[in-house]
C-alpha cells in the first residue's frame, strides 16, 4: 500500500509538471488524470517527440474488487504513519535543559569541582614540583595527583578551556612527613587545576552478534574527555625541597710511568 501511494503521488506530480510546461511551450493535449487508477495515461500518444516515455508498465498492485481488504490495509498503514508522526513530534520537542547559575554550581559540586574564573596572562599558577600527593574524586573516578600532573576525566559540562577549577573532593593527602585520610573527604583540603582542552578518546568498536539469527550490529564510540593540569595542592604542610649541592670535581693524579 505504501508503494501504491508513492506511485500515485509521483504520477500526480509528473502530470502537474507537464501541465506547467504546456503553458510555456506547445505540448499536445494530455489525457485526463484518473488518480484512482494506476493506468495514468490510457490514450496518450507515446510516439510524440515531446513526451519521452519508452514503455508503459503494468504494476502488480492494481486495484481489485476486494475494496474492503484494501480499506483495512489503508487503515493499518494510516495508523503506522500516525505513530511515526507522533514519534517525530516527540523527537522534535526534545530541548536541551538550560541551567541557571545556581543549578550549574550545584551540579558541579556534586561532580566534585568548582569554577573560580578564567586564567589570566598575569596569573602565575604553575609551580615547581613539590613532594606532596593527593587522591581526588571527580564523578565516579579517583586519581592520585601531584602538582604539574595532567589527567583526563569525563567531560566537565560547565567549564571552558582556560578555566580555573577547585577540586574539592579530596579523599587523601600525603607527603614524606605525614598522611591525612578523609572520612570520606577532607573538608579543608583542595586541589587547584586548569582546564587545558576538551578532547575525544580513541574510538571503541561495539560489535553485537546473535548466531543463526542473521543479526550483526557494529557501532563506534568516542568518549568526550576534559584535560586538566594540576597546579597546587592545599591542606597539608609541604616539606622544603633540599637545595641541590654542586658536584665536586675530582682531580685525577698524574700517573708516572
Amino acid at each position: 500500500m505504501a508503494n501504491r501511494r508513492c506511485i500515485q503521488t509521483l504520477a500526480q506530480q509528473l502530470y502537474k509538471s507537464l501541465q506547467h510546461l504546456r503553458t510555456l511551450t506547445y505540448i499536445p493535449n494530455l489525457p485526463k488524470l484518473n488518480p484512482k487508477s494506476h493506468h495514468m495515461f490510457p490514450n496518450a500518444n507515446f510516439n510524440s517527440p515531446l513526451i519521452h516515455f519508452t514503455t508503459y508498465r503494468h504494476y502488480s498492485s492494481d486495484q481489485h474488487d476486494n475494496s474492503d481488504v484494501s480499506k483495512d490495509d489503508d487503515s493499518e498503514y494510516d495508523d503506522d504513519d500516525d505513530d511515526v508522526m507522533e514519534n517525530n513530534n516527540v523527537a522534535s520537542c526534545v530541548v536541551k535543559k538550560e541551567y541557571s547559575p545556581e543549578e550549574q554550581e550545584t551540579e558541579a559540586a556534586a561532580i566534585g569541582y568548582k569554577v573560580i574564573g578564567q586564567l589570566q596572562r598575569s596569573d602565575r599558577v604553575f609551580k615547581a614540583y613539590e613532594p606532596v600527593f593527593a587522591v581526588i574524586q571527580i564523578g565516579a573516578h579517583q586519581f592520585k595527583v601531584s602538582n604539574g600532573d595532567c589527567i583526563y576525566t569525563e567531560k566537565l559540562k560547565f567549564c571552558e578551556v582556560n578555566d580555573k577549577l577547585i577540586l574539592n573532593k579530596v579523599l587523601m593527602l600525603g607527603s614524606k612527613a605525614q598522611m591525612m585520610i578523609g572520612r570520606s573527604v577532607l573538608p579543608e583540603a583542595a586541589v587547584h587545576a586548569v582546564v587545558e582542552e576538551h578532547a575525544l578518546d580513541a574510538k571503541v568498536i561495539i560489535f553485537k552478534k546473535k548466531r543463526r539469527k542473521n543479526y550483526r550490529r557494529t557501532k563506534g564510540h568516542r568518549q568526550e574527555l576534559t584535560k586538566l593540569r594540576i597546579t597546587d595542592i592545599q591542606g597539608i604542610e609541604k616539606p622544603e625541597m633540599p637545595m641541590p649541592t654542586p658536584a665536586k670535581k675530582v682531580e685525577k693524579a698524574a700517573v708516572t710511568a
